[in-house]
């Protein structure tokens, strides 16, 4: 088929790529001149495992198309892919504005036939005022269908839960957009969902708060667990062990964050209120997310007894989590700001991260180009995101360029007592 995807962002770059490696013909539309010539040239925007390569591949085939114009990429495709971002507003309500002028532009460019899917995430409701935008905007004689296909990547693995998801939900009330859809992701081997537009829509922010609960239970299980002297992962191992609970997702540390899991609570807890409902656990698993961060600034804060200043604190990882470089809504942020305000000095490395971290963190944060480097002379080291690197680290190397031997585990990643034999003070969440 032809194919095209409004935007270039996690979901529409490796989705797009995906479908172009499995002989789609592909159209992306962007809106920034740069970033187009830049994947013109068959390089990937941003840090993902394999996608420089997915990207290089399919541009040198001809397959994946990329362009300024919205008439060039809608005209001759047969489905359309909105991919837009829909960012939280203050009161926690999804941005809906890119989605509405990405369906304005469509619309204006139809011709004959389509079907104009929604892959963004967004509220119920929301793909039938898509619908009565594309009404609008459209040329006489020219037909539409609206679907909601929501994606489910995580960023890290997206190439990956592209090629093999654990389901492809289809949202629609037309036989013949569904049969589009259906014959589109026959390449994939998966469980295809088919319902209507509204449950489509709450599947994608059901998962991602349903994840985000079970963060925040293992979060709340550890403060439990510091409190009355047990250990949270022997504990979290044990529920785990329970197949109908599974330790996925039961894992401590200093909370979410990212571009879905922060926005998608906070708006179901939005779209609850609209509807009348008071979406109390949600309320208390975002609650306990922003405890989570507090927690462990409280951690190193207790350590030097209150007082930070003119302390060096060394920080690896900076990403809300391993394998990306995104920043968005990164515990880091609200863990070095909370130490540079106590007036501690910061030095921070991450694999990926650093040129996106530079954007959002304080200009006080020096950075290191290796964990080495970044522990050198430091007061402690603070262990944030859980990158495959921080596990193989040497540690007596690393104890060597601190000043103290003194580490905060964010993410639960060492043994404590092989570290307090190399005489670490250790520190990590629900754990003695």
């Amino acid at each position: 088929m032809t194919i095209s995807f409004i935007g270039h962002g996690y979901v529409g770059l490796v989705t797009a790529a995906v479908f172009a490696d499995l002989g789609n013909t592909v159209w992306v539309v962007g809106r920034t001149k740069e970033k187009i010539e830049t994947l013109k040239k068959g390089i990937a925007t941003f840090y993902e495992p394999g996608l420089s390569e997915l990207v290089k591949r399919n541009v040198d085939a001809g397959r994946l198309l990329f362009t300024l114009n919205y008439h060039e990429a809608v005209v001759p495709s047969e489905v359309i892919f909105i991919t837009v971002g829909t960012p939280p507003k203050d009161n926690g309500e999804a941005d809906l504005k890119e989605i509405f002028n990405a369906a304005k532009e469509i619309g204006k460019n139809l011709v004959g036939y389509k079907v104009v899917a929604v892959k963004s995430t967004v509220p119920p409701g929301t793909n039938k005022k898509v619908a009565a935008i594309l009404d609008e905007t459209k040329p006489t004689g020219s037909s539409f269908a609206i679907a909601s296909v929501p994606e489910f990547l995580r960023q890290g693995q997206a190439i990956g839960d592209t090629m093999h998801p654990q389901r492809v939900v289809i949202g629609t009330t037309s036989d013949r957009a569904q049969k589009l859809l259906v014959d589109l992701h026959k390449p994939i081997n998966t469980k295809i969902v088919v319902c209507n537009v509204e449950t489509a829509e709450l599947i994608k922010y059901a998962a991602n708060s349903m994840l985000s609960v079970k963060i925040s239970f293992a979060n709340a299980m550890a403060f439990l667990s510091e409190k009355v002297g047990a250990d949270v992962e022997k504990v979290l191992d044990g529920v785990g062990l329970d197949h109908r609970i599974g330790r996925s997702f039961l894992y401590p540390g200093v909370g979410y964050g990212g571009s879905c899991f922060p926005k998608d609570v906070k708006a179901l807890i939005a779209i609850g209120k609209e509807y009348g409902y008071d979406f109390t656990l949600l309320k208390a698993t975002d609650a306990i997310n922003d405890e989570a961060r507090l927690y462990f600034i409280e951690k190193i804060r207790n350590h030097f007894h209150g007082d930070l200043q003119g302390k060096t604190i060394a920080v690896l990882g900076l990403s809300f989590k391993p394998d990306t470089d995104d920043m968005r809504f990164a515990p880091s942020i609200t863990i070095i700001e909370a130490l540079i305000k106590e007036k501690a000095r910061v030095v921070a490395y991450d694999p990926a991260a650093i040129p996106n971290a530079k954007k959002v963190l304080p200009k006080d944060v020096i950075f290191a180009t290796s964990p080495y480097e970044a522990v050198k002379d430091a007061d402690a080291v603070a262990v944030v995101t859980e990158w495959n690197e921080f596990r193989q680290l040497d540690m007596v190397k690393l104890a060597k360029g601190l000043k103290e031997r003194v580490l905060f585990d964010g993410r639960n990643i060492y043994d404590p007592q092989t570290l307090k034999d190399l005489g670490y003070t250790y520190y990590g969440v629900g754990r003695m």
